[in-house]
């Protein structure tokens, strides 16, 4: 009988060790205000402070014709600023599309030329993608982009080289706030996506440019930002926020 006891001791003394093995690992898997890889000295970032109630939206692959300007409508609706990282293949077609967005507020992030996943890519095409695109969209609005994110999120050393040489930082978005809104999910599951987890400091990430008759994303801003708004959230750039997270 007493055996038993010591086991059935032991085995919960286990279990309650394993919980907080698994308590901890989720702790630190909260991403922190700012991620910087350990053997680079260039900073990339996924998120921003909790110390304060922002978050901020971004939108990749466009300007698209017909969404991006839906977007923005919201958005000047709403004077709300956001972060378009737009590609220079687009904004080549649709330079009329950056003049607006940069003259209302918003800003202009670099997402590459053609969308290559820089991983494959050689060192040659990632400085040419990254280049043309900065200059493209210079001629077209007269300011080049202070921050880059990268294609899938990909990145490596030679990334991280040609950026920081420039002195951009790379900016992914926070972890759990990524609905897949390229695919059109669904509104209800973009909405579920963005507000389930949302937090202070996260890099919201969307999508204007999506290759579908209709945009779930725009109808689905219609719902996320008066929700953010209500729950006391105010909405920053990607540079505004890296500047309050180095603030505090």
């Amino acid at each position: 009988m007493r055996k038993l006891a010591n086991d059935i001791h032991r085995l919960f003394n286990i279990t309650i060790l394993v919980k907080l093995l698994i308590a901890i690992t989720i702790y630190n898997s909260y991403p922190k205000a700012i991620y910087v890889s350990m053997d680079m000295k260039q900073a990339v970032f996924s998120k921003g402070t909790r110390e304060q109630k922002v978050v901020a939206l971004s939108f990749d692959d466009g300007p698209h014709p017909k969404y991006t300007i839906e977007i923005l409508d919201i958005l000047k609706e709403y004077d709300i600023k956001a972060t378009f990282f737009v590609l220079g293949i687009h904004a080549e077609k649709y330079p009329e599309i950056i003049k607006r967005q940069v003259e209302e507020g918003h800003e202009i992030g670099n997402h590459s030329y053609s969308h290559i996943d820089m991983r494959r890519a050689t060192k040659k095409q990632i400085l040419e993608e990254f280049k043309k695109t900065q200059e493209i969209i210079y001629s077209v609005a007269n300011i080049r982009p202070k921050v880059f994110r990268p294609p899938y999120g990909n990145y490596n050393k030679e990334v991280i080289e040609i950026v920081s040489s420039d002195d951009i930082p790379i900016v992914l978005w926070t972890f759990y706030q990524d609905s897949k809104d390229w695919s059109n999910p669904g509104v209800d599951s973009i909405i579920e996506t963005t507000l389930s987890k949302v937090q202070n400091g996260d890099i919201i990430l969307f999508h204007d440019y999506v290759y579908k008759n209709e945009s779930h994303t725009v109808e689905a801003l219609k719902t996320i930002i008066p929700r953010l708004i209500e729950e006391g959230y105010k909405f920053v750039t990607i540079s505004e926020l890296i500047n309050i997270s180095r603030e505090i």
